[in-house]
């Protein structure tokens, strides 16, 4: 092979010119003569390839100018490095060096670009700073009020599980929390997210559910606009509850999708108790109503305390292995006072 341009043969030739031909007055690697750069005023992450991210600004600047490189088709970028400076508080001049493999050899190029630091809001932010829900979740008790702990511990789940997701993906997120007569509103960017967390809180809680669908008009660009409200109605008992179940105190320790567990407080057995079989439940106290007793002395099965009200000594059974501190957490049931784990 020879090059038709200066004659030198035996080379590998890029259309009929040697390597020193070919190269000669071509620019290797191109650069706009600016970029754009967006950045969101509310959450401060950065537009760059077409997703938001959290970055330094140096390294969003310098990533945003390898968004506009290019390259000569002959040519395969190996290895790039970048270097910065500052024009003022919204321009920046960024000075990008590449390696180029073409045919075999390694060759280096360089451009600048001017990038432009530019305001804006991200669609995340503006829906959220608009107050956009596609649910609401309706928290609510079978008795008259929810439970301040209980609603602080659903809403904690329910924050905390979005985070976790929207990590994956950023147009997830709570637009609103709003304590309503009854329980609390939280307001769901997403109708799926809701749908989920719905289902788990219900399975988790042995809580019911329902939902019902909504239109609420249409957006800018003519797509409907639907809205999913999904209703989670608690029942009166809650773990930790002391109820009352075929005649016998127990505690109740769990709940599931399929029932749950009981502890009886006679024998310290645990039993299961269906789905089907929870409404028969009656709550004798509330985890928050148990009261606290002195303990007197210990044994191995049994200790004395001073009652609650009278300031009586009674013993009590305790369950094998308990560690018993200088209180125990007690539920009087009827005239009967009862160890409660």
């Amino acid at each position: 092979m020879f090059c038709v341009n200066c004659g030198i043969e035996g080379e590998e030739t890029i259309d009929g010119l040697c390597l020193e031909c070919f190269l000669k007055g071509k620019k290797l690697i191109r650069l706009p003569h600016h970029i754009d750069l967006f950045r969101c005023t509310n959450c401060e992450e950065y537009s760059v390839k077409d997703g938001w991210v959290q970055k330094d600004l140096n390294e969003a600047i310098e990533d945003a100018a390898l968004t506009g490189l290019s390259a000569i088709s002959e040519a395969k970028v190996v290895s790039v490095a970048t270097m910065s400076e500052r024009q003022d508080d919204k321009t920046f001049v960024v000075r990008v060096e590449a390696d180029l493999d073409i045919g075999g050899r390694l060759i280096t190029d360089n451009d600048s670009t001017i990038i432009r630091l530019k305001n804006t809001v991200c669609k995340r932010c503006s829906r959220q700073l608009g107050n956009y829900y596609e649910a609401i979740m309706q928290i609510r008790s079978g008795s008259k009020d929810l439970d301040d702990g209980l609603r602080d511990e659903i809403v904690r789940y329910v924050r905390n599980s979005v985070e976790t997701q929207a990590k994956n993906n950023r147009h997830l997120f709570i637009g609103k929390v709003v304590e309503v007569v009854g329980g609390v509103d939280i307001y769901i960017s997403s109708i799926s997210m809701g749908r989920s967390l719905t289902k788990e809180i219900s399975d988790l809680y042995g809580a019911e559910s329902k939902e019902s669908f909504s239109q609420a008009g249409t957006s800018s660009d003519g797509q409907d606009i639907n809205r999913l409200t999904f209703l989670i109605r608690f029942p009166d008992y809650h773990t930790g509850d002391v109820v009352l179940f075929d005649k016998r105190p127990y505690k109740l320790t769990s709940l599931n999708k399929a029932g749950g567990k009981l502890l009886d407080l006679a024998t310290f057995r645990e039993t299961s108790v269906r789905k089907s079989d929870l409404s028969s439940l009656k709550v004798l106290a509330k985890k928050d109503q148990l009261l606290q007793a002195i303990v007197v002395s210990t044994s191995e099965n049994e200790i004395q305390v001073m009652h609650p009200s009278n300031f009586s000594t009674i013993d009590l059974r305790i369950p094998e292995g308990a560690e018993i501190s200088e209180t125990v957490t007690v539920v009087g049931v009827e005239e009967e006072i009862f160890y409660v784990p």
